[in-house]
């Protein structure tokens, strides 16, 4: 039998709530100790709902508590980096909200930092997870659907200008990028971890004049996979009222069409099989409108990696791969030429 892990929580934000109902969901496999904010006003209003978690006021308390092994660390990206190494050097394992860092150097910095404490880190990139996502994964992996022809992927979503009123929202201080490394991250690493990598781009990224923000909220791009296959990436948060993201493989023996969690596989020989999901998709107004399931069923993952001694599925390693095409496909567009990763 495992024994119970003891988890922290490092950020009360928007992105809290999916983790904590899935912490809760897991109690028979993991205690929340403690729960960290530096805001006064976040720390009130989480301590009246959650009367049963110590909210506390020591960040260095909680990881000087040997008891607690497992850190969730759900703040701005450009405070994970620091907050990461201080983990490692704590000797925590931590799940770290997505994305890693604000550019693919601190990134790397923030992986490296705990591969050489030993500590396992995982991503918050949940996607892979829903059941629709598996099913095309082993598809894609086993060969049923034969080699990739052309891959697309469509994340066109709204986000609201409440949204973009919270100081530092949508700003490359505070968020390091716009479209790419905030909303459409999920789905391009979900893409990836499907199609295999990208070694090719020639993209176009803007800024819309909807709201006051230095980095991109509409991207387009041409698109070439290492085994010669074509396609394309289009993401935005300017298309109101925001809708569910695509995933389009057409490959040898048929073509799959992933749409937020939901799957159809369009085989050759006629038969479509259908994988249907009620997880939503976070495209529209309210940016949290989906389910925790993909959170849970991650946060799983990451515990049995711990237990089992072997790197979680969306490790912090793997995950530099979707930081790595957001910078060629920005760089692209900066350079008005296409690039070769």
């Amino acid at each position: 039998m495992t024994k119970k892990h003891r988890a922290a929580i490092v950020g009360l934000g928007m992105a809290h709530g999916q983790h904590l109902q899935s912490l809760r969901d897991l109690k028979d496999r993991v205690e929340i100790a403690a729960a960290f904010t530096p805001s006064v006003e976040r720390r009130g209003k989480f301590a009246r709902t959650n009367p049963d978690i110590d909210v506390s006021r020591d960040l260095d308390g909680i990881l000087a508590d040997a008891s607690i092994d497992v850190v969730l660390v759900l703040t701005p990206p450009g405070t994970h980096l620091d907050l990461v190494e201080r983990c490692a050097a704590a000797g925590k394992h931590v799940l770290l909200e997505k994305p890693i860092e604000v550019t693919t150097e601190r990134a790397t910095r923030t992986v490296e930092a705990m591969e050489r404490a030993g500590r396992r880190l995982a991503i918050m990139l949940q996607n892979r997870f829903r059941e629709g996502s598996r099913r095309l994964a082993v598809a894609m992996q086993a060969g049923e659907l034969g080699p990739l022809i052309s891959g697309s992927t469509s994340v066109r979503w709204w986000r609201s200008p409440e949204y973009f009123a919270q100081p530092g929202r949508g700003m490359k201080a505070r968020d390091g990028g716009g479209v790419l490394i905030t909303q459409a991250i999920h789905t391009l690493d979900l893409f990836l971890s499907l199609t295999g990598k990208v070694d090719r781009v020639a993209a176009m990224a803007t800024t819309s004049p909807l709201r006051r923000i230095d980095t991109e909220d509409v991207v387009g791009a041409a698109i070439r996979f290492a085994n010669g296959a074509v396609g394309t990436i289009d993401a935005t948060t300017v298309a109101y009222p925001g809708f569910p993201e695509r995933i389009e493989l057409a490959c040898e023996k048929g073509t799959a069409v992933l749409t937020a969690g939901d799957l159809v596989i369009h085989w050759k020989d006629c038969r479509a099989e259908r994988v249907v999901s009620d997880q939503g998709s976070g495209g529209g107004t309210d940016p949290m409108a989906f389910s925790h399931k993909g959170h849970r069923a991650l946060i799983t993952d990451f515990l049995d990696s711990i237990d089992e001694g072997r790197e979680p599925e969306v490790s912090g390693r793997r995950a530099l791969a979707v930081h790595q095409l957001i910078d060629a496909l920005l760089a692209s567009s900066e350079r008005g030429a296409p690039l070769t990763i």
